[in-house]
């Protein structure tokens, strides 16, 4: 009787998650903390380059997460909301959000008529929803949406969520909150 191909490889199989036979376990290397004659300062863990950013949230809680000190959505963004910084969150809603949740920002959109398990939210039903949450939102995601972090710089966030603002601002303002330049140039009277 001739021994099963399997039979001889499952030894082998083995073998190769055992630790003492791992290449990777027992190749030369230093480990953090550890001495090493290799560098003057006699450390073996390395200052990281100039310019080098850490994975995850660094800097101000605020402007990266969206929080305040209390932990708590801020209530306004931490960034000042200049003609700027509204057109790149234009930009920025136009490519990645409009698509779900409409130019107009109201979940009216082609990709929403076509989704049966849950439709894009109205983002004008979120007025009272602090900024912080907004930004939240679009930095972790939210049920069906993912997130955008990967995409967008906190700052564009930032700008994002000023321009949802003003989205809902243009669909839900009063005649009181228009200036009175503009409210003549609406009715025609140029006085």
């Amino acid at each position: 009787m001739t021994p099963r191909p399997v039979a001889l490889l499952l030894p082998l199989a083995l073998l190769a998650g055992c630790p003492a036979y791992d290449p990777m376990q027992r190749q030369p290397k230093y480990k953090s903390y550890q001495s090493s004659e290799f560098h003057a300062d006699g450390l073996a863990m390395r200052t990281p380059p100039a310019g080098t950013v850490p994975y995850g949230s660094v800097g101000d809680p605020a402007l990266q997460q969206g929080v305040g000190e209390d932990g708590k959505p801020l209530a306004q963004a931490p960034v000042p909301l200049n003609p700027k910084l509204l057109a790149t969150g234009r930009k920025k809603f136009d490519i990645h959000c409009a698509v779900c949740h409409g130019m107009a920002g109201d979940g009216q959109s082609q990709v929403a008529l076509n989704m049966s398990l849950r439709r894009p939210a109205n983002l004008h039903l979120y007025r009272d929803v602090p900024d912080g949450y907004l930004f939240q939102v679009i930095s972790k995601g939210f049920g069906l949406m993912p997130s955008y972090a990967g995409e967008l710089t906190p700052e564009e966030r930032w700008g994002v969520v000023g321009y949802v603002r003003a989205l809902q601002l243009s669909q839900h303002a009063s005649a009181t909150q228009v200036p009175p330049e503009t409210m003549q140039k609406l009715q025609g009277d140029t006085r």
